[in-house]
């Protein structure tokens, strides 16, 4: 019961007050679009930034670790495919971005934060190694087999490809952090001490007005239809990544137990809005990514406690 009271509910107490003012009017939707794109393209790339210059990637850089988060999400997303083109029968572009959502965990703004208050900021290092190479990794994967299922039979010259999937990864702010702290780490490059206790402070507003702002956007969301495939991909975003991960954390890849509960609790997040950006983007199975990031985020409350419990 403390991990309920003192770990994961104080985390959602915070999207819950988003979600409270954005639907009582306090903050309109440009307040929460402006406040969702501070965090997302200033604030959480500070915090990765930051993370990164002082990861020391020669100890936290375990092929094992990815492993086992990422054979298990890339097997979510195969199992989310599927299922949505062979029991549901959707269009193959549909089910690109339903195996998606399954596939993309929210690792940032849940992960970290209930990584954080159950085991301590020095818990986090093997959360920030697999964030490293999240967001490229996943949006290189989504993007290129989306363009490859839309562009079948037009003659789609693979360098426009290439472009296009280039495009949207380095313009992503979240990436951009990411790159930039690789280059001051591997580069020994020094910052100034102003300049590093500014990021510091974006640093520090990162995950609070993150949550708060998913609060605000998920007033947007409705649970509509589609519900045996809305339940498919919670169950396979909250149960079934997670023990693949844990599994062949625990059993094959014997991972230490720091590794195991950054690895575990950030399979066992809900679907991130990111999730629904995707789908958005290309229009296709949009209520059915939007109702599983709701959804998904409340059952998640649950869910994620019976994997503390779970985890060592």
């Amino acid at each position: 019961m403390n991990a309920l009271l003192d770990v994961i509910l104080p985390v959602f107490a915070v999207i819950g007050l988003g979600y409270a003012a954005a639907r009582a009017g306090l903050l309109d939707r440009g307040a929460v679009d402006g406040l969702m794109r501070f965090a997302q393209t200033i604030a959480v790339p500070c915090l990765l930034f930051r993370s990164i210059t002082t990861l020391d990637l020669a100890a936290v850089y375990d092929a094992r670790l990815f492993l086992a988060f990422y054979l298990g999400a890339f097997a979510a997303f195969a199992l989310g495919f599927a299922g949505a083109r062979l029991l549901f029968a959707r269009p193959v572009t549909d089910s690109v971005a339903i195996g998606f959502v399954c596939l993309f965990s929210n690792s940032l703004l849940l992960g970290l934060p209930i990584t954080e208050r159950a085991y301590g900021p020095d818990a986090l290092e093997g959360n920030f190694a697999i964030l490293s190479i999240h967001a490229p990794l996943f949006y290189a994967f989504g993007i290129t087999l989306m363009e490859l299922v839309r562009s079948h039979g037009t003659g789609l010259h693979p360098a426009a490809l290439a472009r296009q999937v280039l495009r949207a990864i380095f313009s992503n702010g979240l990436v951009i952090g990411i790159l930039l702290g690789f280059a001051v780490n591997l580069g020994h490059l020094p910052l100034p001490g102003f300049l590093f206790s500014a990021v510091n402070i974006m640093a520090a507003a990162a995950i609070p007005a993150a949550l708060f702002g998913l609060g605000g956007v998920m007033v947007r969301y409705r649970p509509e239809g589609d519900i045996k495939t809305i339940a498919m991909v919670c169950a396979i975003s909250l149960v079934f990544h997670p023990a693949v991960t844990w599994g062949l954390g625990r059993f094959v890849l014997g991972l230490s137990t720091d590794q195991l509960r950054s690895a575990v609790v950030t399979a066992a997040m809900a679907p991130g809005v990111n999730a629904y950006l995707f789908a958005n983007l290309y229009g296709v199975a949009t209520r059915v990514a939007a109702s599983a990031v709701l959804l998904a985020t409340a059952a998640s409350i649950l869910t994620v406690w019976a994997w503390l419990h779970i985890l060592p």
